[in-house]
């Protein structure tokens, strides 16, 4: 059974930084095709905010480019999400998200409030 841990999420005002981190238990990282963040806002959808592939690729959501960056340690079997000038429409549940194949995995989010 795959399970994801997210922590570092919090409140913090306008222009401050987060990092949020995601270990993975019971995967095997060569099957692995992407690891990233998705995030919620009330009333919205699910959206990509970042992800890193199993070839080292990054993708980021337009907002967020230059702002956010998302890493991966194989050997910590954790990902990453630095989140700096942050603003307050980054407010929303965080999830990590692994993919393995077809297959999605999900952690249980974690909470990312910015206040003005």
């Amino acid at each position: 059974q795959v399970q994801l841990v997210e922590s570092g999420g919090g409140l913090v005002q306008a222009g401050g930084s987060l990092r949020l981190s995601c270990v993975a238990s019971n995967i095997i990282f060569r099957a692995v095709n992407a690891m990233g963040w998705y995030r919620q806002a009330p009333g919205k959808q699910r959206e990509l905010v970042a992800e890193v592939t199993g070839s080292g690729n990054t993708n980021y959501l337009d907002s967020v480019k230059g702002r956010f960056t998302v890493a991966r340690d194989n050997g910590k079997n954790t990902v990453y999400l630095q989140m700096n000038s942050l603003k307050p429409e980054d407010t929303a549940v965080y999830y990590c998200n692994v993919r393995i194949w077809i297959t999605n995995y999900w952690g249980k989010g974690t909470q990312v409030t910015i206040s003005t």
